[in-house]
């Protein structure tokens, strides 16, 4: 009895873990918004700057809501709130909390592109922004992605020596690794050809000895027989 009732037990366990992937797969599979890989983007005060958003749905989307928010330490405002009805129609904006804001993007092409551009840019516009998208087609599942938003004064340029310098030196050490080895190749090959020619000068040597003594298989000349 206490067989089948461990049987039942772990039957259910399973049925529960199975039903639970399948709940959760379609949420693996789902929507999904990207920023890019950045996470800090810098601009410089007065100019422009365009601030990414894509988005991707394994099940289509029809009557999209989209929105990017700005947050700082004190201040938080809606900057674009839009929809795109379908696959084959652009984003729509309905209501723009600021005038320096336009929508870059469209979701034509399977592009999803809902993109902004901030133009004029006020060092007070450092801060975070983040791109909402909800999807009715999938029980109104929302996602969002945020990027930092740094107004500089001026680019600060990269200074590239410390990395000039070590590629040098990296690449010095490899050429000098290269050159030993070479070396010791031609080394290698010219002990071989000495060691080759010495073996032949010892083998001629020891054959001319062996004509001048006149032992067996030699070629010394054969005196004539004295006279009586």
């Amino acid at each position: 009895m206490s067989r089948a009732g461990d049987r039942g037990k772990a039957l259910a366990r399973w049925l529960g873990t199975g039903l639970l992937g399948l709940l959760l797969l379609p949420m693996s599979l789902s929507l999904e918004v990207s920023v890019g890989k950045a996470t800090t983007i810098y601009a410089v005060n007065g100019t422009e700057i365009l601030l990414p958003c894509t988005f991707s749905s394994c099940f289509g989307f029809e009557n999209l809501r989209f929105w990017w928010t700005y947050n700082s330490t004190d201040i938080f405002k809606l900057l674009i709130d839009g929809t795109v009805k379908n696959e084959k129609s652009d984003p729509r904006v309905k209501l723009k909390g600021d005038d320096r804001i336009t929508l870059e993007g469209t979701t034509k092409e399977k592009m999803n592109n809902i993109s902004i551009l901030l133009r004029s840019l006020e060092f007070s516009d450092t801060g975070k922004y983040t791109c909402h998208v909800k999807n009715p087609k999938e029980n109104d599942l929302q996602h969002q992605a945020t990027i930092f938003l740094q107004v500089v004064d001026k680019l600060e340029e990269v200074d590239n020596t410390v990395t000039v310098i070590i590629l040098a030196v990296v690449g010095g050490v490899i050429g000098l690794l290269i050159f030993i080895l070479l070396l010791k190749k031609f080394i290698t090959f010219v002990l071989k050809k000495t060691r080759e020619k010495k073996k032949e000068c010892l083998v001629s040597s020891s054959g001319n000895d062996n004509t001048e003594n006149g032992l067996p298989g030699s070629k010394a000349e054969e005196k004539p027989p004295t006279k009586v």
